[in-house]
This record gives structure tokens, sequence and C-alpha cells, in this order.
């Protein structure tokens, strides 16, 4: 029986959920990407207020770690170990990419095991973060920042169906158009969040607060 806090700030919309086991307790959204970090705090303790719940009966807090908005990685998990350490509970890190996943699979329209499951992370330009999935949900191809054209998944529609979801996958429906690749969004994170989140909390699958860092995937250059 777990309460988690779940921080997600990867994306332009951010959300903080109070989850019981998989079941979502609150959650409140901003929409506003710059806002973020000004977001988060106020949203905490609505949440907590209107759950009638002390912060310090969280058992775990849960954050998004990317890939993702650079900032918004940054933020995100500096609020998470901020509270990690200030409350002594442990930090749950959860790829992005496998949320998206998990999401994938959940909304697809098809169920079938020959089935692929491609989320895409617009990483501006023609370049995405992504990965693949099987049916199961094992990584078959491992995380990566991708060129978006035309030959994208080519070999893998010969012999399966790929589901592809995300804001990356809006870039890829214009150039590509196939009968094996179904395309499915918005997606719906909330679930799979509090799903993989308490996977990792029963699992005792916790991070070192001090050593963890956001997952960029790809090297980051900030202004000096």
């Amino acid at each position: 029986m777990s309460f988690i806090l779940h921080i997600n700030t990867a994306f332009e919309t951010a959300s903080v959920i109070l989850s019981h086991n998989e079941e979502i307790i609150l959650e409140l959204q901003s929409n506003s990407q710059k806002d973020h970090a000004s977001f988060l705090e106020p949203a905490i303790k609505t949440i907590c207020t209107a759950a009638k719940i002390s912060i310090s009966s969280i058992d775990a807090i849960s954050v998004m770690n990317g890939p993702g908005s650079y900032t918004g990685l940054r933020v995100g998990l500096s609020s998470a170990k901020a509270l990690c350490y200030a409350l002594k509970k442990p930090l749950i890190l959860l790829n992005t990419l496998d949320v998206m996943a998990l999401a994938l699979k959940l909304q697809s329209p098809i169920v079938t095991d020959n089935i692929l499951y491609c989320p895409l992370i617009d990483a501006r330009r023609m370049e995405v973060f992504t990965a693949l999935y099987t049916f199961n949900l094992q990584l078959i191809r491992d995380y990566s920042a991708e060129i978006l054209d035309e030959k994208f998944l080519q070999y893998e529609m010969q012999e399966s169906l790929v589901v592809a979801g995300g804001n990356g996958s809006l870039k890829l429906e214009k150039i590509l158009h196939n009968k094996k690749i179904i395309y499915v969004n918005p997606l719906i994170l909330s679930q799979p969040s509090l799903i993989l989140g308490n996977k990792s909390f029963l699992n005792t699958d916790f991070v070192n607060i001090v050593y963890s860092e956001p997952f960029y995937l790809k090297q980051v250059h900030f202004k000096k």
C-alpha cells in the first residue's frame, strides 16, 4: 500500500499526481511550459491539502527523468531531489520513453503479438528521441536521437505493425504514410506513470539522490 507523488515536467504540460498504488487520488496540470518551476510547489501543497494527507506521509517520489525538455527535466528532478532529501523519502526515476511505450500499448486500437511500439519525442528540427519496444515492452532498439526521413522504420515495417506516438510522431506523420504504421495521439501518460512508478516502489528500485542526473540522451551545451 503506497502513496507516491509523481512529478512530470518533461513536456509542454507539467503535472503533479498523488497516487495510492495504481489509483490516481488527485492530479494537477499546467500548460505553461515557462512556469513549470513556479507551478510545482503550490501544486504539491494543493494536492496534499485536498487529499487531507501530510507530505511527510508520502512513501516515495517519482519523477519523469528524460529524455525531454532539458530545462523541464532539471526543474523536475531538482524539485524531487529536494523533497526526498528533506522528507527522507526514496526517489524513483522514470524513463520518459518507457512511460510513453506503455501509454502506446494501453491506447493502441490493435492487440497482437506482431506489433512494435515506437514513442517519439520532438528534439527540434527533424530530430527525435526514440526507442523501439516489443508487444511485451521489451526494449529492442535502445534509446537514441534520430533524424527522421522516409526510411525511418522501413525495415521494422516489413515484418511488424508499428504503433507510433508522442509529439515527435507528428513530424514523422508528415513524411511517412504506410499501412503498417498507426499513429496514436495524444498520449495520456498519467496511468502509465503510476503503473511504472508503483512497480519500481514494490521492487525497491530507488536511486541515489545525490548522484541522480537528468537523462538528456544527447550531449547538452549550456550557455556560459
